[in-house]
This record gives C-alpha cells, structure tokens and sequence, in this order.
C-alpha cells in the first residue's frame, strides 16, 4: 500500500508513519498480515499523523474533511492518538452531496464524525487483536475521543469495526507509525449515534 502521509493540517491526527516491525501472528491476529501493515520505507520519516496523511493523496478528502473541521492542530497534538483512518473511496461511498453540506454547512457534525474515528492513547494492531480475542464473541468496546464507543470484532480473519449506527468497516492496513500515533486504515466512514 502506497504510503500514509496524510498531513491532517486540519484533520483527525492520524500519524502514518512507518510500519512497525513485523510481530508473530496469534490466532487473532491473522487478520493484519505482513501484507496489511506494510508501508513504504519513505513512510518512515514522516511526522504527525496530519502530515503523514497529507503526503498520501489516498487520504486526501479526510485532509479535507479534518481542516473543514477545524482538527488540524488538534490532531497534530502532543497524542498519542489512535486514528481509524477512512481512505478517499470509504468518503465515496457518502453520497456527495451530504458530503459537501458536512464540509461546508455543518462543520460541527463532521468535527463529531471526525473524532468518532480516533481514540486516546497509542493502540496497535496486536494490542487491538488481543483485546478482542479477550472479549470473546461480544467483541472488544472502544471509547473514541468524541465519546461514543466502536465494538471491534474479527469476521473470517479480518478486523471489523461496527459503529453505533451498525455500520461496518474493515480494517486494510494497520500499524501506521507517526510521531504522535498510530494510524489503522479503515474501508468506510464509521458513524457516532
């Protein structure tokens, strides 16, 4: 996968740094194989998770979405952040024009959307996968930093997100590295109540 460099100057702190070294995989952690979590060697110096996201236009409508929102400093922050980062296609899949209205008239709703997706506190790929494992068939409960909560199940080896909505999101690549997080890329904008 192309590097994570999305310079949320205005987004959720999504720091795509580097991709952490490979660990052994449990029964869990199947799902986030050597494949999902690597990242191109140039994504190794990249800094805050806003700026690893703004160098990967892969994440170029959450840059836009994060500095509508006003979040760029924010998640530029201190940290440590976990970020669910949605790719351009997981925004595609919003109908554009409530897109434009959240970007442009209802900045506050996109703010609380927006930090529906990330989380206090730097969680990788293996803490995750075993939290999960712990939590059995019920899955592993998240409080995201806007404070709804995400469950976190594995389904057929990959990691699932449900958001409060019952929406689902897949997990694609995780680990990403950054100066004040961690980013796990994420297949669908996940939803608050």
């Amino acid at each position: 996968m192309k590097k994570l460099n999305i310079t949320l100057a205005s987004t959720i702190a999504l720091a795509l740094a580097a991709c952490a070294p490979e660990a052994e995989t449990t029964e869990t952690s199947d799902a986030m194989t050597a494949d999902e979590t690597a990242m191109t060697a140039e994504a190794t110096t990249a800094g805050t998770i806003v700026e690893v996201a703004q160098g990967d236009e892969t994440f170029s409508t959450l840059v836009a979405a994060v500095t509508a929102a006003d979040l760029g400093e924010t998640l530029s922050g201190e940290g440590p952040f976990t970020v669910f980062a949605p790719t351009n296609d997981a925004f595609a899949k919003i109908p554009a024009e409530t897109l434009t209205e959240l970007t442009t008239n209802d900045t506050e709703t996109l703010g609380s959307i927006l930090t529906y997706h990330v989380v206090a506190g730097a969680v990788d790929a293996a803490t995750l996968t075993a939290a999960i494992g712990e939590a059995g068939e019920a899955g592993y409960t998240i409080t995201t930093v806007n404070g709804g909560e995400l469950t976190a199940s594995v389904v057929d080896g990959a990691v699932i997100l449900t958001d409060a909505a019952g929406g689902t999101s897949t997990v694609t690549a995780t680990d990403v590295e950054a100066s004040n997080g961690l980013i796990h890329v994420i297949d669908t904008v996940l939803m608050p109540a």
